[in-house]
């Protein structure tokens, strides 16, 4: 059986090519870090995505393939997967490491929109 995520909302990869020009956007991202063998980071993909389809226009969500963007984890010091963090104007303004619930995910973003 494949693995079907039903989303109303796509929520795009980031690489390196457009990381730094997505997270100086003028609304604040919520970008999550992610591998495809994290059990946790599938587990938090559809509260991921019903919270970029709840909030869209006021907030922009992405995910970064850490195996594929190695340099990006680095530079963010991401030790751990799945991490949440929230930029605002290119700036990290709030951080989540772990499976958390929805309501964790909605203080942290209530902090920056």
């Amino acid at each position: 059986m494949s693995q079907q995520v039903s989303r109303s909302h796509q929520i795009p990869a980031l690489s390196q090519d457009i990381f730094d020009q997505t997270v100086r956007a003028s609304v604040p991202t919520l970008v999550d870090f992610t591998a495809p063998w994290c059990a946790p980071c599938r587990a938090l993909a559809p509260t991921v995505a019903a919270i970029a389809a709840d909030y869209a226009g006021r907030l922009q969500v992405a995910t970064c393939n850490i195996d594929e963007n190695q340099s990006i984890a680095q530079a963010f010091e991401i030790r751990s997967v799945p991490t949440l963090l929230v930029f605002k104007g290119g700036h990290v303004v709030g951080q989540l490491v772990g499976a958390v619930p929805r309501a964790r995910i909605e203080a942290l973003l209530a902090a920056a929109l």
